[in-house]
């Protein structure tokens, strides 16, 4: 392929986006890109939080082997420090792109309710968890976690840790609509000891907010960065979401001017997926009213242009930070890495999953919960832990899923250290799967010689389609639609 030879010159005037032709490409020292390159390699695919992903989990999957690797994590000499993630699924209004696991209604008493279940479960998974409750990472997702109240909240905190014994650096994260929150609710969850934010921005723009009925305009998104400020939170993200209804490329790019004056230290620009058979939320979402491929294409590359511009580094797939974030010097260190809540800092961890449909990992297992809150209801009320779905990876899962992440993270695939940890050369393994990464080395994508092989920077967009080809149930019948980069 012909490498791209008309760079896209800096950054213009704020709300004056410039489209590109095909024969033009973003050109900054962290990344190049071109429209006739990923029209050429972007396809559908997973996201690889997981490997296998979560789609290839088993159902009934016995919740006697969750218990089982829980007592042999409990018994083993080193165990892996911990992971909690908390599933918090209410939300007052719907917004109509969500494919979340989601309860909307305005009665605060059922999250009262909801507790008393999820703390049910937690006494049961601690009895199995042994002593050793070394937590580095919590995340509390939804739904809307600042749903519950301060009181709550405390005592939800409280209940993690009389289970969890956090050490002094743990990143305690919490998913924020900014429409539930005020100066005092940032200042109470730091309090509670949170010290990373995500917020749900998606787009300022007000048409666009009415239709998918989000309305929270930029000032009171500016409040709330603020006022993390102010309260010490030593991380900030801020969610996009490019491909909404009534988007343009004016549209998102007088978003990217007012994100990018906020400043936050991270910032992930997700691709809207509109599956309307599969969510029944996103049928309220005019068909007619999405911008065209073309138009989702030109707000990708324009996005990546203003972002690396404004300074941000482009971490991989739809995540950027800023040069001095942890997630930035985790990806230089190379030991960044993917679990269910997209690229952390928190390499090999056993994740604890609590609430409705919360997936986790022990050693080489993965379960997740029922999905229905009358179902996890349910099983709990009988004293048994809500597992759903699980995975149990045999030999052959455990060096792809290694693998998999490895270049979904971008790092370097050393084939003798390769062959010394699994007792065969790379190549012995993955023969026809390095012939058919061939197309993406000539193409300046990936980097192979004897030694290995190196996701080059403008690789790290299509690192979904490199783990592909090292999946061995991709090409396999599935019930979950994958999305595209684009």
């Amino acid at each position: 392929m012909t490498h791209p030879t008309q760079a896209l010159a800096p950054a213009g005037k704020p709300g004056q986006p410039e489209s590109l032709s095909d024969d033009q490409a973003i050109a900054f020292p962290d990344l190049e890109l071109s429209e006739a390159l990923i029209r050429r390699f972007d396809q559908s695919g997973p996201r690889y939080t997981s490997y296998p992903t979560a789609d290839r989990f088993l159902r009934d999957y016995p919740a006697d082997s969750y218990r089982q690797h829980l007592a042999r994590r409990a018994a083993a000499a080193r165990p892996a420090p911990l992971s909690v993630y908390v599933h918090l699924p209410f939300c007052e209004s719907l917004c109509y792109f969500c494919g979340c696991n989601k309860i909307i209604t305005k009665d605060h008493s059922r999250s009262a309710e909801y507790l008393d279940i999820l703390f049910h479960e937690m006494d049961l998974v601690g009895g199995y968890l042994g002593d050793a409750r070394q937590t580095v990472q919590l995340h509390l997702g939804g739904g809307t976690p600042t749903f519950l109240s301060a009181a709550e909240l405390t005592s939800l905190m409280d209940h993690i840790r009389s289970h969890f014994q956090f050490t002094p650096d743990a990143e305690l994260g919490v998913e924020i609509d900014p429409r539930t929150v005020n100066p005092d609710t940032l200042a109470m969850l730091a309090g509670l000891g949170f010290n990373r934010t995500s917020f749900g921005v998606q787009d300022f723009d007000p048409q666009v907010q009415a239709a998918v009925n989000r309305i929270q305009p930029y000032e009171m998104v500016r409040e709330a960065l603020q006022a993390s400020r102010d309260n010490g939170f030593q991380s900030i993200n801020a969610d996009l979401i490019y491909g909404l209804p009534l988007q343009t490329l004016d549209s998102f790019s007088r978003t990217l001017d007012q994100l990018i004056e906020l400043s936050p230290d991270r910032i992930a620009l997700y691709n809207y997926a509109h599956l309307p058979d599969r969510f029944k939320s996103q049928r309220l979402i005019r068909a007619e009213d999405l911008p065209s491929a073309d138009t989702r294409l030109q707000i990708f590359l324009m996005s990546v242009r203003r972002l690396l511009a404004a300074g941000y580094l482009y971490i991989g797939l739809d995540h950027f930070a800023k040069p001095d974030d942890e997630l930035n010097q985790a990806r230089l260190h190379q030991s960044l890495h993917r679990n269910f809540q997209g690229y952390t800092t928190r390499a090999e961890c056993d994740l604890i999953g609590f609430g409705i449909s919360a997936i986790g990992k022990i050693d080489n297992a993965y379960v997740q919960n029922h999905h229905s809150l009358n179902a996890y209801t349910d099983v709990l009320a009988r004293n048994e832990l809500p597992t759903a779905k699980g995975f149990d990876l045999g030999v052959e899962d455990v060096i792809r899923r290694e693998v998999i992440m490895a270049l979904m993270c971008s790092m370097p695939l050393d084939f003798e250290a390769f062959e010394q940890r699994h007792g065969q050369s790379f190549e012995a393994c993955f023969g026809p799967e390095l012939e058919r990464l061939q197309p993406y080395v000539e193409a300046g994508l990936l980097a192979r010689d004897a030694t290995g092989l190196r996701v080059l920077p403008r690789g790290r967009v299509f690192v979904r389609a490199f783990a592909m080809v090292f999946d061995q149930y991709v090409r396999r019948p599935r019930v979950a639609t994958y999305s595209k980069l684009i």
